[in-house]
Parts: C-alpha cells; sequence; structure tokens
C-alpha cells in the first residue's frame, strides 16, 4: 500500500509538472509567431515563471516531438535512487561557501575543491546531484547571474519628485493587421513616451512599422502637447541611439540618457506600462480590429478612460517609500499629473518642428529638378549644377524645403510630367520674372543723351570766337 502510494504520488507529481511546462509553451505555439515575436514571448515567459530560455526550448522540443507526455520529467525516485554521501547536507553548506566565495565557481570546479580538501571521495558526488541543491538553495547559475548584475549595475527602485524630470520610452510589438498588399498581414509596433514620475503617457501610437522616425515623431508629439521634459531615458535600440533623435533632443535643450545593457529595470516604469499594453492586446483581439486607424482609435479609448483613470501601485508604493502613503493611496496617472505643481515649459511650434526635420544634400541637374526618395523636385533652373540642402518631415516626405547659399529657403513641388516636353520648369515665386512698366535701359539712356546735350549747348564754338574778334578789329 504505501509502494503504491508512493507511485501515485510520483505520477501526480509528472502530470502536474507536465501541465504547468504546457501552459508556459502554449503562448510559443501559436502559428504565424514570427521568429521576433516569439523570442519577447520565450524572454516575458522566462522572467514571470523563473525559468531559463534554454528550458522553454526543450519544452518546446519535447512537446513537438512526443506531445503532452514529452513534457513529463523523469521519476524523483529514480532520480533519487542512488544514496547520497553520509555528509551530503554538510558537502552541501560547504558547495554554498564556495559558490558565495566565487560566484563565478561551476559545479565541476566546486566538486574538484571538496575533493582535494578530502571532504569526499572522488567520483562520490555528482554534478547533477550537487547543482539540483544549490539550484533549490537559491545559488543556481541563474540566481548568481542575476546577484553578480544586481552588485553591478547601479539601477534601484526609483521614482522622481515631480512630472516632466524625467521620461521613459518603448517599442513593444502589437498584432497583425490585414493591411499590407492585396490584404497581407502586417506586424504593427506602439510607441510611447510616458513621464516617469506619474506614469502619464505623454504621447504614443500605432505604426506599421519600427523605423527611428516613428520614435522622432512620438517625441515630437509629447514635446508639442506637454512641453520640454529635463531628460529622455531611452534604451539601446537602433532607433533610440540614432544621430537624429540625439541631435534633435540636444536643440531642444532636452539630456538625453541610455539605459544600461541588458537592464530592463533602469526603465521599469515603461516595463510595467508594457504589462498594462497587454490586457489592451487582449481586448483588442476580442474586437477584431481590422486597420491601423481603428487600432489607434481603441487604442485612445483604452488610455484616457482606462489606464490613465485607474489607481497606479507604482505611485502608492512612491509615497509610501516617503513614509506619507495616504498621498499614493487609489491615486491615478492622471490625478498625480494634475495635482503636481511642477510648471510646464512649453517650446515654440516652429522651433520644436525644425528641431525634428530631417536634412540631405542634393545635386541639382541641368534642368533644374532633384531627386528625392524616388520623385522629382523643380527647383529652378538658376540653381541647375548646384549643390542644395533639402529639409523635410519623414512622416510627410512629399513636400521638402530647398535652400542653398544667398538664397533663402522655399517649398519644392514634385515636377510633373507634361504633354509637351518643351515646357520650361517653374521657377520659385521669388525667382519668377516680373512684367515691368518700362525699359529701365531706355530710360537710363535717354537721361545720358540729355546730358550729353546740355554740355554741347554750354561748350564755346571756335567759329564764333573767330567771327566775334575780325568784327572788332
Amino acid at each position: 500500500m504505501q509502494e503504491t502510494a508512493k507511485m501515485n504520488e510520483a505520477k501526480k507529481w509528472q502530470e502536474d509538472t507536465a501541465l504547468n511546462r504546457f501552459r508556459m509553451i502554449a503562448p510559443l505555439l501559436a502559428e504565424g509567431l514570427d521568429p521576433a515575436k516569439k523570442q519577447q514571448l520565450r524572454e516575458e515567459i522566462s522572467q514571470q515563471n523563473q525559468v531559463s530560455v534554454r528550458s522553454l526550448y526543450r519544452y518546446e522540443n519535447a512537446y513537438r516531438s512526443n506531445g503532452f507526455p514529452g513534457l513529463r520529467p523523469v521519476n524523483r525516485e529514480m532520480r533519487c535512487s542512488k544514496a547520497l554521501p553520509d555528509n551530503f547536507d554538510s558537502l552541501v553548506a560547504e558547495a554554498i561557501q564556495l559558490k558565495r566565495e566565487v560566484p563565478t565557481r561551476s559545479i565541476n570546479q566546486i566538486i574538484l575543491i571538496l575533493e582535494l580538501e578530502g571532504l569526499v571521495e572522488s567520483g562520490v558526488l555528482k554534478r547533477s546531484t550537487l547543482q539540483r541543491h544549490l539550484y533549490d538553495a537559491g545559488f543556481g547559475k541563474r540566481h548568481m547571474k542575476r546577484y553578480t548584475e544586481v552588485r553591478k549595475s547601479s539601477a534601484r527602485r526609483y521614482c522622481k519628485p515631480h512630472r516632466m524630470m524625467l521620461t521613459e520610452a518603448d517599442l513593444k510589438y502589437g498584432p497583425k493587421l490585414p493591411i499590407g498588399k492585396g490584404g497581407a498581414m502586417v506586424q504593427t509596433y506602439l510607441s510611447v513616451v510616458i513621464d516617469q514620475h506619474s506614469r502619464m503617457v505623454l504621447a504614443s501610437g500605432w505604426y506599421d512599422s519600427q523605423e527611428a522616425y516613428i520614435v522622432e515623431e512620438t517625441y515630437r508629439q509629447a514635446i508639442l502637447r506637454w512641453g520640454k521634459m529635463d531628460a529622455a531615458l531611452n534604451d539601446n535600440g537602433k532607433q533610440y541611439v540614432s544621430r537624429q533623435l540625439l541631435q534633435s533632443l540636444s536643440m531642444l535643450g532636452i539630456r538625453v540618457v541610455h539605459a544600461r545593457p541588458y537592464s530592463p529595470q533602469t526603465k521599469g516604469g515603461v516595463e510595467v506600462f508594457n504589462r498594462f499594453v497587454n490586457s489592451f492586446l487582449a481586448e483588442a483581439k476580442a474586437q477584431k480590429i481590422k486597420t491601423l486607424e481603428e487600432l489607434n482609435q481603441w487604442w485612445e479609448v483604452w488610455l484616457e478612460s482606462y489606464y490613465h483613470k485607474k489607481p497606479h501601485e507604482g505611485i502608492a508604493e512612491y509615497y509610501k517609500s516617503l513614509g506619507v502613503p495616504e498621498r499614493g493611496t487609489g491615486i491615478t496617472p492622471q490625478q498625480e499629473w494634475n495635482r503636481d505643481t511642477r510648471a510646464l515649459v512649453f517650446l515654440d511650434t516652429a522651433r520644436v518642428n525644425e528641431a525634428f526635420l530631417h536634412h540631405e544634400k542634393r545635386m541639382t541637374d541641368n534642368s533644374g529638378c532633384i531627386s528625392f526618395q524616388g520623385r522629382r523636385y523643380e527647383v529652378g533652373v538658376t540653381l541647375a549644377g548646384k549643390k542644395v540642402s533639402i529639409a523635410y518631415d519623414p512622416m510627410a516626405p512629399g513636400r521638402i524645403t530647398v535652400s542653398a547659399d544667398g538664397i533663402p529657403p522655399f517649398d519644392a513641388e514634385p515636377a510633373v510630367i507634361g504633354e509637351h516636353c518643351s515646357k520650361k520648369p517653374a521657377l520659385p515665386e521669388f525667382m519668377q520674372e516680373k512684367e515691368p512698366e518700362s525699359s529701365r535701359m531706355l530710360k537710363a539712356l535717354l537721361e545720358k543723351n540729355r546730358r550729353e546735350k546740355e554740355l554741347a549747348q554750354g561748350a564755346i564754338s571756335f567759329g564764333s570766337y573767330r567771327k566775334g574778334v575780325s568784327d572788332n578789329v
């Protein structure tokens, strides 16, 4: 009877473990997941369940090969069938001490030290056995790596005392929508900038790409709406280390700070916000959203009517750390933002827009046109053969502003090919011909002719002078 009870307990343990593993990998088994999305899911599942990404790969492969039975672990009785040394508890204690002294020591090195010190006979202590017990005690490889990262990192839980002292930005994968050519599914991305103190979303939007100009547009909207932030905290993704973004924010007097690589806790505010976004994605899936416009419309509803009006635990924890928990109890991001007395610093709209313009150089051809993003623009025959500078908004690249040495900036229009090829390219307004009221050259010659005649009339005639002398004699 006792043996039967042990067998039933072992089977129950195997089934429960297999079920837990299946629940973890279930999101990874969905069809149509691209590799990037699947990797993001693995990392999220790994953090939520304290399981390594490597183990998740192993569970996936086991399920795909053998189905649910492949997720069952080896019977614990079988794993522990071999007798352990009598002093095993003390050996584990010594192993923990060795791990504390040098966290990078491997299991094999620890066993070797114990053998060399004569604490255990050679070959008695198995690597897998000691590794399992160290992990259960909190001294596994993943645990020690985390401890080491925490010691090296300067990042701790923190919160700025006022709004717009620091903002955090991030990009997050969204749903795939049938917005491509012929109804093809296209991946969407959320770009967001939030205030680190109040957790208020300053600007956000769903896009069908994750190019750098998407992040620039989000920052531009945030600054136009709420003013200048003191500093902007970003990660090290290519969109956030682009020269254009750094230059744009620097021109507006905004300091840019980058998080330590592989330290998501540095941007804890926006990382927590991303978990809120997951609840929206679940609702968006139920809504069966088909267009990007519809996705953004529902996002604004969710943001303004739910997230901004929901009490935030981060705000409560901040005031609890200050010893005034009652000030943060039940406070929403919108309430915390509105009750902050720190003044907002608004900037001139034209200055902000100019800071986020992109700039490039182009050579004008003999017909007075330049090429830009697959289109031709007329800039005038007077600039033929000259290098010009163009400024444009990447969100509206059809309109460009052209400038050159000695010429004020002007807007260039796309060249239109008409029915007759002899049509001359249009000149900018300040270069266009102006109908004269009269000929300035003829008027100048007339004035010159008048002056010459006056000089001739005042001159002494030599013939008249001789005739007057003879008469007097």
